[in-house]
């Protein structure tokens, strides 16, 4: 099959995601979003289980095509998570939301869940990587506290709630990241 086209429709499902949330998630929300003929979606992705897994494969596709650097230090750890964080609530805003919708189908569809799992282990391990490159005495524990208070950041930073972000310090991100930092390793 043609890989241009089924990217295409990969990207529209996670625009659908993001828009719609999983229960819009269907054939002909993906083809008027890639804007292609009626059916087309249905060719390349006959059922539902089907464009489900191509979203997430698609989604997994992107974000592995991020460059993932490593940090030299912890005001570089400091700056790639700020970073990475505006990035979600920015223009990464819908394919975080298209994740979370993943995530949430994943809880009621376990072959869904399998994929996802591998991706989030992933990350796991690229950010207990980032935060040993940073020089940080890095325990399994520790990073995955990190990594886990950005995953938990991410519904948030999507839904814009101004009090609920003031609140976890998200309002900030800058502030937040270094004072995550700090917590999990000591202030320097």
């Amino acid at each position: 099959m043609n890989k241009e086209r089924r990217d295409r429709l990969g990207d529209a499902a996670i625009d659908v995601l993001a828009q719609s949330g999983s229960r819009g998630l269907t054939h002909r929300a993906v083809d008027a979003t890639a804007d292609v003929p009626l059916g087309t979606t249905k060719n390349y992705f006959p059922t539902r289980d089907a464009l489900l897994r191509a979203s997430t494969e698609r989604i997994i596709e992107l974000y592995k095509a991020i460059p993932r650097t490593a940090p030299a230090d912890r005001p570089g750890l400091a700056s790639l998570l700020r970073t990475l964080l505006e990035h979600a609530r920015g223009p990464g805003r819908p394919r975080v939301l298209a994740l979370l919708e993943l995530q949430r189908e994943a809880s009621r569809t376990p072959w869904l869940a399998a994929p996802l799992d591998a991706f989030a282990a992933d990350d796991f391990a690229y950010f207990e990587h980032a935060q040993r490159s940073a020089g940080l005495p890095v325990t399994p524990q520790r990073a995955a506290t990190v990594t886990l208070a950005l995953h938990a950041a991410l519904p948030h930073l999507v839904a814009e709630g101004p009090a609920t972000q003031a609140a976890a310090g998200l309002n900030d991100l800058g502030s937040f990241v270094n004072d995550l930092l700090d917590t999990v390793y000591g202030a320097t």
